[in-house]
Formats: C-alpha cells, sequence, structure tokens
C-alpha cells in the first residue's frame, strides 16, 4: 500500500485550518489503497521519508522562508534520502502575512536538488484563509493521495 508523509509546521490557526483540509482530502473516502503518516517537521525523520511514496509539506512564510522548522526538517533528511527518493511526487502548501515568494523559492531549490516530481501546483495564502483556499488545500491532499493510488 503506498505511503503519503504529510509533513508540517503548523503554529498557527491558519496553518492548522490548511493542515485540517489537506489531511481531510488526502483522506477522503473516495481515495482507496493509501496510507496517510502526519508528521510535525521537527519530529519527522530519513526513515519517514524513505518509508513513504510522495509527499505534502506545510509550512508557514517566516521572514521570507520557510519555517525553520521546515528547514530542519530538510537539513535532517537531505543526505540520507537524496539517492533513494529521486522522482517521487510532492505537493506544498505555504501559508503567510504578506508574502510567500522566499518561502516557494526555497521550497523549489530544495526539492528540485532532492529531485523530487511536483504533483500539482503549491497552494498559497496570505492573510485569513478564505473558503476557496481551504477547499484548494482539500483538493491539494486529495490530488496528491490519488496520484498514489493510482501509481500503486
Amino acid at each position: 500500500m503506498p505511503t503519503l508523509l504529510i509533513v508540517h509546521h503548523t503554529p498557527s490557526p491558519h496553518c492548522q485550518a490548511m493542515f485540517e483540509a489537506v489531511v481531510s482530502g488526502a483522506t477522503a473516502p473516495e481515495i482507496e489503497g493509501v496510507r496517510v503518516v502526519r508528521r510535525a517537521a521537527l519530529s519527522a525523520t530519513a526513515a519517514d521519508v524513505l518509508a513513504a511514496d510522495g509527499y505534502l509539506l506545510g509550512t508557514p512564510a517566516n521572514l521570507g522562508y520557510l519555517s525553520g522548522a521546515l528547514k530542519h526538517f530538510f537539513d535532517q533528511i537531505y543526505y540520507p534520502c537524496l539517492d533513494e527518493t529521486r522522482g517521487r511526487p510532492f505537493g506544498a502548501y505555504v501559508h503567510g502575512g504578506n508574502d510567500v515568494t522566499g518561502a516557494l523559492r526555497a521550497l523549489d531549490s530544495i526539492t528540485t536538488g532532492l529531485g523530487w516530481r511536483p504533483a500539482a501546483e503549491p497552494v498559497t495564502v496570505t492573510g485569513e484563509p478564505g473558503k476557496a483556499d481551504i477547499e484548494a488545500c482539500w483538493e491539494l491532499g486529495a490530488t496528491v493521495a490519488a496520484g498514489l493510488a493510482t501509481d500503486a
């Protein structure tokens, strides 16, 4: 059974709402045969990444960059997972107060280095997430999970 690993840093109610929508989409009843594992960015390990077939990454944009927690995650898993995870699909969602450009640039750089392939466009939200933003997060989770179910 394919495994989807959701790695997130969820320090605010806005990030929490986005995370919950992503999980809801990834675990929708119509998507069968995909195991969904959730890990906080500071507790996710290289073993978690190696055991997964695809990834969803969630972070706030802090000071124009990824959260320190998600950066720490990448620092810990980068070399142990570099060769083994090439070509695996991922999706991402980013929340910022007013700008997420730097965080997206960093995510692109790191995931390109890992050789991961985007399974969907990232969901970006600035300010309070609206109904359309939450729906986009649900779709993101569902899209990445359904892609794993199809690949199985």
